[in-house]
């Protein structure tokens, strides 16, 4: 089938620059869904030759898409109606349901057949220009972009992210004939804002990125650009001897902010180097959209790059012109600082109380005091310096009160570690106030002082106890005081911690913490049944299955660690030769018990076992208690499992010689408690018939 190069391009006013490498991703994933299921059951075949190119730059959106073919093939559909019986009448003569199949699929009576039983119909769809459908699988996918809030322009009533401005739809050398987004289809685009701001003509779709590129002064191609501006950069901080630090986010930004990225490099008073580096590191990043440099031992250098979208003949007068513009933003974090060292954190703590945390769960002062007497009980239960601990936490929230950090939202925390050791606080306790945010996110380091640790696990079991007792957890996707990633930052903080912590204990603390919660009873159950479940795609990332994690969740340790070491030991037991086995019959057994309503605690009676498979499964398992015992009690699970493993040629002999349900019920009540001893030595770790 024959083939052309297909290309649209949506020009627009400047996309915000956050979101274009989302918009680009969907405006091309729904045309190409949108083309392959007009081509239908075919498309993988029809697409082979393909080849997808998207586009995405300030302002235009566009995708490229070489050899696609031409028309959507004839197709045969065959439909099924109603049974046969039922389509006509004693006289042979057609029904209603007949007559409506008929009338549905636009045709006669005459036309059907039947097949199995039913009536059908070979339904012929013709070959159709692809070009016919084009013009509604681009404005599908406009209309499906992921737009938190689109606006208006002018008099019109149409929506978009931004106003548009011209619109490039070819196939071949053929202008597709249509509107979108009250723009009219032709084969003009536009060059640079600045170099050349001018129509450019397009004969064909090929010559789309190259065109634009030469004549037009536009990167076109977003991950080109992108990596030109991580070239620049780079080199630029090498001609200073320095190393140029590039945040991805904020590269990505930069990119989606220049058509056209010439880096160059600007200076700042080295005075301003007094300040913590972080807060002019976020000053030039979150205002200038500057990166910054260090040295070769990593200190920060009085020197930064930025991105301009334009290649000026005297760039000297663009670097003065950023130099002016930083200055103020750095004198501005200078005096924050200097201001903010004048009152010290503890001075700020009356200042909590005018701020609120939640309207039911009363005002960042209360919050301070909870996680300062929690912070106090989790050091204590780890076995370090509760005063430390309860300090940090008193002070945890103080630095939000702060100018720097009203200025700069994403230095709290930090800029408490700076303030704490201005004022001459315990250097733990000053590490705390970072501390207590990590990990802020997925893979982010984790608190290493005591107090960090303490304050840190403190703060998210307070929010998760308080919110999930006003009635306010998190539901299907809205989560928004993050209690899912609160949830698994305690977690990660025990187990990679190696902390023997009982989460329920620390839970029942925190609860009882609060005053007027509306849910307290079962309060620490619930929370904790929250938490351990984020531990499913904890393991499911780690490979572990989901049947192993159930079987560990099924007995409920309350210490993550011990949780985390159960899993570790069951994944163990299941690559044994005796697992599939010892899972059935701990199914088997299950069943057993539960249906009988029998005493998990009761005692075997030796005197009363007769055959020898039983008495061979109790002398076993009496040989075995010493060493269970003592793996149990040090939580060497995987120790207890493979000890456990050994039993399997017992247990097998024991349900093919033995009748549990005997007739004589001592007898029977005696092969329970055996079979209930048997499951509990497994139940110490986990409910291994899960496993089955």
């Amino acid at each position: 089938m024959s083939t052309r190069d297909f290309l649209v391009e949506l020009g627009t006013q400047e996309l915000p620059p956050k979101a274009l490498k989302t918009l680009s991703d969907a405006f091309v994933a729904e045309i190409i869904n949108g083309i392959r299921e007009a081509l239908g059951s075919d498309a993988d075949s029809l697409l082979s030759k393909a080849i997808i190119k998207p586009f995405a730059a300030p302002r235009r959106l566009a995708l490229l898409i070489e050899n696609l073919v031409e028309e959507v093939p004839a197709s045969k559909t065959l439909v099924q109606g109603p049974p046969t019986k039922i389509c006509y009448d004693a006289d042979g003569n057609p029904t209603k349901a007949l007559e409506g199949f008929a009338k549905k699929n636009r045709t006669s009576v005459d036309q059907l057949t039947e097949l199995n039983g039913k009536v059908a119909f070979e339904q012929t769809s013709p070959a159709q220009p692809l070009t016919d459908l084009l013009p509604a699988i681009v404005s599908n996918s406009l209309s499906k972009l992921p737009i938190p809030k689109r606006m208006r322009w002018g008099a019109s009533r149409v929506e978009f992210v931004r106003p548009t401005q011209w619109l490039v739809m070819l196939f071949g050398e053929q202008v597709i004939d249509c509107e979108i987004l009250s723009v009219t289809a032709g084969r003009t685009t536009r060059g640079h804002r600045f170099h050349y701001d001018q129509d450019i003509e397009l004969g064909a779709p090929g010559e789309y990125a190259d065109t634009l590129l030469n004549t037009g002064k536009v990167m076109a191609d977003y991950d080109v650009r992108l990596e030109t501006v991580r070239r620049q950069v780079v080199a630029a901080g090498e001609a200073i001897n320095g190393i140029a630090q590039i945040d991805e986010d904020l590269l990505h930004e930069v990119a989606s902010l220049n058509e056209w990225p010439v880096a160059l490099t600007g200076r700042f008073e080295e005075r301003f180097l007094d300040v913590p580096e972080q807060a002019l590191i976020s000053s030039m990043a979150e205002h200038q959209k500057y990166f910054h440099v260090v040295d070769a031992d990593g200190k920060l250098m009085p020197n930064f790059i930025t991105v301009a979208n334009i290649e000026s003949k005297d760039p000297r007068q663009v670097i003065e012109g950023n130099e002016k513009v930083i200055r103020p933003r750095l004198a501005d974090a200078a005096f924050f600082f200097e201001t903010d060292k004048k009152k010290t954190l503890e001075a700020r703590v009356e200042e909590l109380k005018n701020i609120v945390f939640q309207k039911d769960l009363g005002t960042l002062h209360a919050k301070a005091e909870r996680i300062s007497a929690l912070a106090a009980r989790v050091a204590a239960d780890m076995g370090e310096d509760q005063t430390k601990a309860a300090r940090a936490g008193l002070l945890a929230k103080t630095d939000l009160m702060t100018d720097m950090v009203y200025e700069f939202t994403d230095l709290q925390g930090l800029m408490g570690y700076h303030y704490a050791l201005h004022d001459g606080e315990d250097h733990d306790v000053a590490l705390a106030q970072n501390e207590q945010y990590m990990p802020r996110f997925a893979g982010d380091e984790l608190p290493q002082s005591a107090p960090g640790i303490a304050v840190a696990i403190a703060d998210r079991l307070d929010t998760l106890t308080g919110l999930f007792g006003i009635n306010q957890p998190p539901t299907g996707s809205k989560d928004p005081f993050a209690l899912r990633r609160a949830a698994l930052g305690v977690l990660r903080i025990i187990v990679e911690g190696n902390l023997d912590l009982d989460l329920r204990a620390l839970l029942v603390v925190a609860a009882d913490n609060h005053s007027n919660l509306k849910a307290r009873e079962g309060l620490e159950d619930k929370v904790l049944d929250f938490m351990l479940d984020r531990f499913r795609a904890w393991y499911e990332e780690d490979g572990i299955p989901a049947e192993v994690f159930l079987s560990v969740l099924a007995v409920r340790p309350t210490r993550p660690l011990d949780f985390d070491q159960r899993v570790k030991a069951v994944s163990h037991f299941r690559s044994l030769a005796e697992a599939d086995a010892l899972a059935a019959a701990n199914k088997r057994v299950s069943n057993i018990l539960t249906k009988q309503g029998a005493d998990s605690n009761a005692t075997v009676t030796e005197s009363v076992l007769q055959e020898d498979a039983e008495k061979a499964l109790y002398a076993a398992l009496n040989g075995l208690q010493s060493t269970l015992d003592t793996a149990t009690a040090e939580g060497n699970y995987r120790q207890v499992l493979e000890s456990l493993a050994s039993l399997r040629s017992d247990v097998d002999r024991f349900f093919d010689d033995v009748m549990v349900m005997a007739d004589d019920e001592a007898v029977r009540l005696n092969r329970l408690a055996l079979l209930a001893q048997l499951r509990n030595r497994f139940l110490a770790v986990a409910d291994i018939s899960v496993l089955g």
